[in-house]
C-alpha cells in the first residue's frame, strides 16, 4: 500500500463539499485572465501588498493597488455592497491576500483569493502592467 492510498479517499459527498468550498473562496490566475480577456470581468481585482513604487514596477493588469492595511468600511464604500473582490499578493509565500480577504469578509464583502498571486501570474506566462494606473490585459 502506498502513502497515497494508506489513508482512504474521502467519500464523494465529502470531497464534493470540500472542493466546492475551495472554489467559493479561491480562483486562479488563468480564470482571472480569461474573464478579463473575454470582457467578462465581474469583479474588482485588488493588488493588496507593497508600496506604490513596487506596484508601479509590476502588477496584474487591471488591478487596483489597495494595501490590506488600508481596507476599511469607509474605503470600501466606494463600491456597491455586492461587489466581488479578487485579492492577490506576491505569491504563495505572502499572506497579504489572506489578510485582505479576511478584512473584506469581516466587512460583509464577497471575496475570493487569486491563488498564486504575482508568482502564479508569471508562471502562467501572463503579461504584467507597469505604472501607477491599473492598465489593461492585452488580448
Amino acid at each position: 500500500m502506498s502513502f497515497v492510498s494508506a489513508i482512504p479517499a474521502a467519500a464523494s459527498p465529502v470531497a464534493a463539499a470540500h472542493f466546492a468550498a475551495r472554489l467559493a473562496l479561491e480562483t486562479d490566475c488563468s480564470d482571472v485572465a480569461a474573464a478579463m480577456k473575454a470582457g467578462e470581468q465581474d469583479f474588482v481585482l485588488l493588488h493588496v501588498v507593497g508600496s506604490p513604487e513596487a506596484y508601479a514596477r509590476r502588477h496584474v493588469p487591471g488591478a487596483i493597488h489597495l494595501r490590506h492595511a488600508e481596507i476599511d468600511a469607509a474605503r470600501m464604500a466606494t463600491w456597491p455592497a455586492d461587489t466581488l473582490f479578487v485579492v492577490y499578493c506576491a505569491g504563495p509565500h505572502c499572506n497579504g491576500a489572506d489578510r485582505a480577504a479576511l478584512k473584506l469578509a469581516t466587512l460583509g464583502r464577497p471575496v475570493k483569493l487569486m491563488i498564486g498571486g504575482v508568482t502564479g501570474w508569471e508562471d502562467e506566462g501572463l503579461a504584467f502592467a507597469t505604472g501607477a494606473e491599473p492598465g489593461v490585459l492585452a488580448a
